[in-house]
């Protein structure tokens, strides 16, 4: 005696479940749903931007400043302590005023790019560079105002009818660039000789 033939039960919903058989059309615990999925390519890691060190260096452009006027002829004039430099009067004491704020910011400038650069430079993201540059640019800002403020509060000049270059000032605004200059070119130099990065 011959028994009925038993049929697989039927989804009334037609979900259409696949068979857990091993065939192609199983894709139950799998974990990806098939090629450009990415689910066994490990993605780089992005950088961020270091908002803080980027605020760090632009502050940093108030000790700059009160440094140049404890450094500079006609402020405390610590480097040469010469008396004939002591005076905004006489105007051979103008260019190395500037030339000592020269200096500052290129040395400013070319730590904060070593500090934004950071260990990875070739991977340094593009808003990175721009914002470090542009805290260099706030940095020189507030250095030669911090050091024309305290030229005018602790060493006044007296009368600057005959030039305003005999108060604590400074003539060529050029020096400005120079620590945005320095940042760019340090973060320049850091990519260019790193090491290039090795991500796992």
């Amino acid at each position: 005696m011959t028994q009925p033939a038993v049929h697989p039960p039927v989804d009334p919903h037609g979900s259409g479940a696949a068979p857990t058989d091993g065939t192609p059309g199983n894709t139950a615990g799998t974990g990806g749903t098939g090629w450009g999925d990415g689910a066994d390519t490990p993605t780089p890691r992005r950088r961020r931007v270091p908002w803080r060190g980027l605020l760090v260096i632009a502050l940093a452009g108030i000790p700059v400043g009160l440094l140049w006027w404890a450094l500079a002829p006609t402020g405390l004039n610590l480097i040469s302590r010469d008396p004939a430099l002591a005076s905004g009067s006489n105007p051979s004491t103008w260019l190395p005023r500037d030339l000592v704020l020269a200096g500052l910011y290129l040395a400013a400038g070319c730590v904060g790019g070593i500090l934004a650069a950071g260990s990875k430079p070739a991977s340094l993201p593009p808003l990175t560079v721009i914002g470090a540059v542009a805290a260099g640019a706030v940095g020189a800002l507030l250095a030669w105002g911090t050091g024309v403020l305290a030229g005018a509060v602790f060493t006044p000049a007296g009368d600057t009818s005959a030039s305003a270059s005999i108060a604590f000032s400074l003539r060529a605004y050029a020096v400005l660039l120079l620590w945005p200059a320095a940042t760019a070119l340090s973060i320049f130099v850091a990519s260019l000789f790193g090491h290039p990065d090795q991500e796992p």
